[in-house]
């Protein structure tokens, strides 16, 4: 199935899941798509897991949600701050965020232009660069957004399993978050 098939648009609050309705995943959801009205916080709700890129800007209350960024909601390397998050911070709901035309996709591709911003902007050598690029980018080359997200959803369950994980997709194309329906992966 190609990939944006699995995408579920949220165009009403009857489009959020049910597992999802009226919990803090679907207030995001709510808050960002349909414009429901900021409620007022004092603690956070939930942990949005999404990319470090510039184009993605939630429409979300003060204090909703603890927000960690990382290349390609890629949270590997960030279990510690999920877990404290968790532990310390108290939610028991996270949106995992990955985003279409997202740069951790096919890193091989700006292998070159990495190399030379590098160069050119850090004052690197092209050997340093070379290596940092081949030494990381393996590591967080996400493959397809929408089946990273999907492969990362079970792993991070199986890690939390009391923790309630959403698989989301946020089109920079139109500012919206989908639902990516899990039972077509």
């Amino acid at each position: 199935m190609p990939s944006m098939n699995r995408l579920i648009a949220i165009q009403s609050k009857s489009d959020i899941p049910a597992i999802y309705r009226d919990t803090p995943i679907g207030r995001l959801l709510e808050y960002n798509n349909l414009n429901r009205k900021h409620d007022t916080y004092s603690n956070a709700q939930l942990l949005i897991g999404m990319c470090m890129d510039n184009r993605k800007h939630l429409n979300t209350p003060d204090n909703f949600a603890y927000i960690l960024r990382a290349g390609g909601a890629n949270l590997r390397y960030s279990e510690f701050k999920l877990s404290y998050v968790i532990s310390v911070g108290g939610v028991q709901h996270i949106a995992l965020i990955g985003h279409t035309q997202c740069g951790m996709v096919n890193l091989i591709a700006r292998k070159e232009l990495f190399i030379q911003g590098l160069v050119e902007r850090a004052g690197w050598s092209a050997q340093q660069a070379e290596e940092h690029f081949m030494n990381y980018a393996p590591m967080f080359e996400i493959g397809n957004e929408i089946d990273f997200i999907l492969s990362e959803c079970p792993r991070l369950r199986s890690r939390y399993p009391k923790i309630m994980i959403a698989p989301l997709i946020y089109r920079v194309e139109d500012n919206l978050l989908y639902w990516i329906d899990e039972n077509s992966y």
